[in-house]
C-alpha cells in the first residue's frame, strides 16, 4: 500500500493562528484518487525542525507532500533546507523568474529583490507550474521516494495538488479503488447507535472497516472498501451498507454530503410548508442554519429573535404568567413561542428554543446547559429537553442542531 505523509511548515499552524485546512485538502482529495495519507506532520519554520521533519516522513513513507515556506520573504526557507537535506545546489530558475516578472507586468508592479530570490531552487527539484502564484511547486525524486514541496496559500496549494501532483502520482504508482458510504445521524449517540448495528458490524468482511465520527448532536458512519475490483466493491458497499441503514433509519436522515438543513428543506418543499423560527439563546443562529441552503427563500418565511422577555410577551405573544411561574426556559414557554410564531409570522410549522447557554445564568434547578426545543404546527408541538454544557458556542450549535433533527423527525410523521 502506498505511504503518504503530509508535511506541514509554520509557526502559525503550531500556535493555532492559522488552522492547517492544507492537510485536510490533502487529505481528502488524495483519498477520492484512491490514495491515503498515513501520517501527517507539523514543523516549525526553522531548518532543524524541516530537515528532521522530512527525515522522519521519508522513514516510513513513499511519498512526503510538503506545504508552506516557498514565498519571498526571510522566514520562507523550505527550498533552502530541501538544498541542504538532499546535499545539492540552490541554482537560478530562469523560467521562473520569466513568470514573475510577466506575473507581475500585468499587474503594473515592479518586482523586488525578494522575488528574484524567490527563482533560486534545490538543482534537484522539477519545477511544478503555479498559475495561482509566484511560487512553484518542486518535485523531487530521492532513493525511490517522491517528495513534493508546495506553496502553503491554500488555493496555491489546491491548484498545484490537483492539477499537477495528484496526475503524476497516478501515473507512478499502481493504485487500488478506495470508495466510502457515509450515513448521517442525528438525535442518537455513537454508543447507542454501536450496539444498535453490533451484529451487523461484526459480519462485515475484512476489506470493510465502519467508523463513527461523532459531533455536536450528529454521528457520521462511514463505510469504508478498498479492493482492486471497484465495481465488486460498490455492490459490496450496497449489500452490506444497506442493512445499516435499515437497522438506524430512525436516525438517519441521509447519505454523503447532505446537510441536515438541506434534508429539512427538501421535506419543506414537498410538503408545500412554511417555516419560522422563534429563537432566544441561539440569537439567530438557527435561521442562519436554514437559511445557508440556496433556494431557502421558498419555505422560510423568517425569524424573531426573543432575546428579551418584553420581545417574547410582545412579539410571540408568551404569558407573564407563564414566564413568572415557569421562566423562559422551560417547556410551557418554548410551546408558546412556537404558537406565537406560528400566529405572528402566518406560517404552517415553527421552531422555538430558549435556554441557558452559559457560560453564568445557571441555577440548582436549571444549570448551564439547559435547553428546551420545540417544534410544532396549529395541530401538535412536539418538545425536546436538553442538558448542555458550559461551553457557550457548543450548546448554540448543538441546539441549532437538535432543533434541525426535530423538525426533520416531526415532518415525517405530518
Amino acid at each position: 500500500m502506498l505511504k503518504i505523509t503530509t508535511l506541514t511548515i509554520g509557526d502559525e499552524l503550531l500556535i493555532g493562528q492559522v488552522i492547517d485546512t492544507n492537510s485536510a485538502f490533502m487529505g481528502r482529495e488524495l483519498n477520492l484518487h484512491g490514495m491515503e495519507v498515513f501520517r501527517k506532520l507539523t514543523v516549525a519554520d526553522t531548518l532543524p525542525e524541516i530537515m528532521d521533519g522530512l527525515a522522519a516522513a521519508l522513514a516510513t513513507s513513499d511519498v512526503v507532500l510538503m506545504t508552506g515556506g516557498l514565498g519571498p520573504t526571510k522566514d520562507d526557507i523550505t527550498k533552502k533546507a530541501l538544498a541542504d537535506f538532499f546535499g545539492v545546489e540552490m541554482v537560478f530558475s530562469e523560467v521562473t523568474w520569466e513568470r514573475i516578472e510577466r506575473f507581475f507586468a500585468r499587474l503594473g508592479r515592479p518586482t523586488s529583490p525578494a522575488h528574484r530570490e524567490q527563482c533560486f531552487m534545490p538543482a534537484n527539484a522539477e519545477l511544478l507550474t503555479n498559475k495561482m502564484g509566484t511560487a512553484p511547486g518542486m518535485w523531487m525524486a530521492h532513493e525511490g521516494k517522491i517528495v513534493v514541496s508546495m506553496p502553503g496559500v491554500p488555493y496555491e496549494m489546491e491548484y498545484l495538488l490537483l492539477q499537477e501532483v495528484i496526475p503524476r502520482l497516478r501515473e507512478r504508482y499502481a493504485l487500488y479503488p478506495i470508495a466510502h458510504r457515509t450515513f448521517l445521524t442525528v438525535g442518537e449517540g455513537e454508543s447507542r447507535l454501536a450496539t444498535l448495528i453490533e451484529d451487523l458490524e461484526d459480519q462485515l468482511p475484512a476489506h470493510l472497516k465502519l467508523a463513527y465520527l461523532p459531533n455536536l448532536g450528529q454521528v457520521r458512519l462511514r463505510l469504508t472498501g478498498r479492493a482492486d475490483d471497484e465495481q465488486q466493491l460498490q455492490r459490496d458497499l450496497q449489500v452490506y451498507g444497506d442493512p445499516l441503514r435499515d437497522r438506524l433509519s430512525p436516525f438517519v436522515y441521509g447519505e454523503n454530503n447532505t446537510s441536515l438543513e438541506q434534508v429539512v428543506g427538501q421535506l419543506l418543499l414537498a410538503q408545500g410548508l412554511q417555516l419560522a423560527t422563534a429563537e432566544s439563546c441561539t440569537g439567530g443562529y438557527l435561521a442562519h442554519r436554514i437559511t445557508a441552503v440556496p433556494g431557502a427563500s421558498a419555505y422560510f418565511k423568517g425569524s424573531i429573535v426573543a432575546y428579551d422577555n418584553a420581545v417574547k410577551e410582545k412579539l410571540l405573544g408568551v404569558q407573564a404568567g407563564t414566564l413568572a411561574s415557569q421562566g423562559a426556559v422551560s417547556e410551557a414557554t418554548v410551546r408558546e413561542m412556537v404558537a406565537g410564531a406560528l400566529a405572528a409570522l402566518e406560517v404552517d410549522v415553527a421552531i422555538a428554543v430558549s435556554g441557558i447557554a452559559g457560560p453564568g445564568g445557571g441555577t440548582p434547578e436549571k444549570p448551564v446547559g439547559t435547553i428546551w426545543i420545540a417544534v410544532g404546527n396549529r395541530d401538535h408541538i412536539q418538545t425536546l429537553l436538553l442538558q448542555g454544557t458550559k461551553d457557550r458556542d457548543k450548546n448554540i450549535r448543538y441546539t441549532a442542531t437538535r432543533a434541525l433533527g426535530l423538525l426533520w423527525d416531526f415532518l415525517r410523521a405530518v
